[in-house]
């Protein structure tokens, strides 16, 4: 088994998170279907599902050695997988990591992204972290207007190959 990257005086991450309306759980194979779906939303035409389990693999093995976990949602009157939310490293650290998140095109509008972030930052601050940070693309104005809501502050803005990307951050005291 790999070693578990510590940070002095951070607990693990819970991986099982409710909301009113959402179930944030651990990643399942079952998940790949939906995954691969959410994925070829992006535009960049459709994953093999074998791509997508390994990407699952991936991400389990990730959330097992860092003990901070990126989690499937889905919505708990239907049951349905709408897309995912948690902490990545992504371009921050362990310490301080991003929140991320990604919902299908048919759940925008409707305060999910909100919603499954929110129960994500209460999970945050039990591990006792006490900053997160978030990238965004400078036209993403939909993800932007949800950080905003969670108490976000833009740091800096930074130029990638493909274009702008906002910085912010959010305290956890």
């Amino acid at each position: 088994m790999a070693a578990v990257l510590t940070v002095p005086g951070h607990e693990r991450m819970p991986c099982h998170l409710e909301t009113e309306r959402l179930i944030l759980r651990p990643w399942t194979e079952s998940d790949a279907g939906a995954l691969g779906a959410l994925h070829a939303e992006r535009g960049n035409g459709t994953p093999e599902v074998e791509d997508i389990r390994a990407l699952i693999a991936k991400q389990l093995a990730a959330t097992a050695k860092t003990g901070i976990a990126l989690l499937p949602i889905r919505r708990r009157d239907e049951g349905d997988f709408i897309g995912y939310c948690g902490l990545i490293i992504g371009r921050s650290t362990l310490e301080e990591p991003e929140i991320a998140y990604e919902l299908f095109r048919r759940a925008h509008g409707r305060g999910y992204a909100t919603e499954a972030a929110e129960a994500v930052l209460g999970a945050a601050k039990a591990t006792g972290r006490q900053r997160l940070w978030s990238t965004v693309g400078a036209g993403n104005t939909p993800s932007l207007r949800v950080l905003e809501k969670l108490g976000f502050e833009r740091d800096h803005v930074s130029t990638e190959d493909n274009g702008e990307v906002v910085w912010l951050t959010r305290s956890l005291l």
